[in-house]
């Protein structure tokens, strides 16, 4: 199984086979994590620290399961209380993170690039979880392990990505793998979330989800992010929730077969009916939780290999 990267930094650098080889692994990991014994030791003797510059719940305690379970020695260390506040910039961060010789590094930041700027300076892997408005890869690679489980095949699928495009890194993950597996993307939601521009990413672009659904394999529902808005994107939740909100109606006019995802955390009744949401014959929303650790684990022991690799 080849990967030979250094750093996890987004789905752009990664090739088709890349792509796989990450999935083919965690296909292992998903079988063992439903053991009684859910144990590997592949990171054995290895540090991982976790730095969270941004809040989450399930991405942070995704990663944090994936290295434990991987027998890796993880950190947690909370940013938003940290040094940064008294001034301390990225490149010092990155330095003392240098003397207390990690080994995987997992970063979710504010600002685009930011996981970028970091990688370039220290000594071990590093995988992004998250930055700005650029990229999630690992969230984009659960949701492709999803797609291939559900479906069987992760190419020349009808995949509708709907929503908040605009604010959204997970969109833009998606976009780029989906692409690269040869899927044909839609991009539906009012033009104030679904910049023209997304069409240079090859993707079609709806402002009507009953026009945006027809006859699609996928419907990727994303949450509003609010807390990236300033100003009036949309009128009221509840006129949004009536347009783009996802319900059983606007959802008839998928396949049969279409399954329902969504990154969370749901804003229910805006993006998506609760209990569409909790139809465990349409909705794929726990597997994809299932498969983020399966997916964490696959990247980081592909980037742990090249990491001993070079130091051995």
């Amino acid at each position: 199984m080849s990967f030979a990267h250094r750093h996890l930094l987004g789905i752009e650098h990664l090739s088709p086979s890349d792509i796989t080889a990450i999935l083919d692994l965690a296909e292992t990991y998903v079988d063992l994590n439903r053991q009684s014994t859910k144990h590997a030791d592949v990171l054995s003797g290895m540090t991982q620290i976790n730095m969270f510059f941004e809040n989450s719940t399930r991405t942070q305690a995704s990663f944090e399961l994936a290295g434990k379970r991987l027998g890796a020695d993880v950190m947690n260390m909370a940013m938003q209380a940290s040094s940064i506040k008294k001034g301390e910039t990225l490149i010092d961060t990155a330095m003392t993170l240098n003397a207390m010789h990690p080994d995987l590094l997992v970063v979710r930041h504010p600002h685009s690039g930011a996981v970028d700027l970091l990688a370039q300076k220290v000594n071990c892997a590093v995988l992004n979880a998250g930055d700005g408005k650029h990229e999630h890869p690992t969230q984009a690679l659960l949701d492709a392990l999803t797609i291939r489980r559900a479906k069987g095949r992760l190419h020349r699928l009808n995949i509708a990505i709907c929503g908040d495009v605009a604010h959204s890194r997970v969109a833009r993950s998606n976009l780029i793998l989906l692409g690269k597996m040869e899927n044909r993307i839609r991009l539906v939601g009012p033009p104030t979330l679904v910049p023209s521009q997304f069409a240079d990413f090859g993707a079609e672009i709806y402002d009507d989800m009953h026009e945006g659904l027809k006859d699609v394999d996928v419907v990727m529902m994303l949450r509003l992010q609010k807390e990236r808005m300033d100003g009036g994107f949309i009128p009221s939740e509840r006129e949004y929730y009536h347009r783009y909100g996802l319900d059983e109606a606007k959802l008839s006019l998928a396949k049969a077969d279409a399954i329902v995802m969504h990154p969370g955390p749901m804003n229910r009744g805006v993006e998506i009916d609760g209990q569409l949401a909790d139809d465990i014959n349409r909705s794929v929303i726990q597997e994809q939780v299932e498969m983020g650790v399966a997916v964490r684990m696959a990247a980081m022991e592909l980037l742990a290999r090249n990491h001993r690799g070079q130091h051995d």
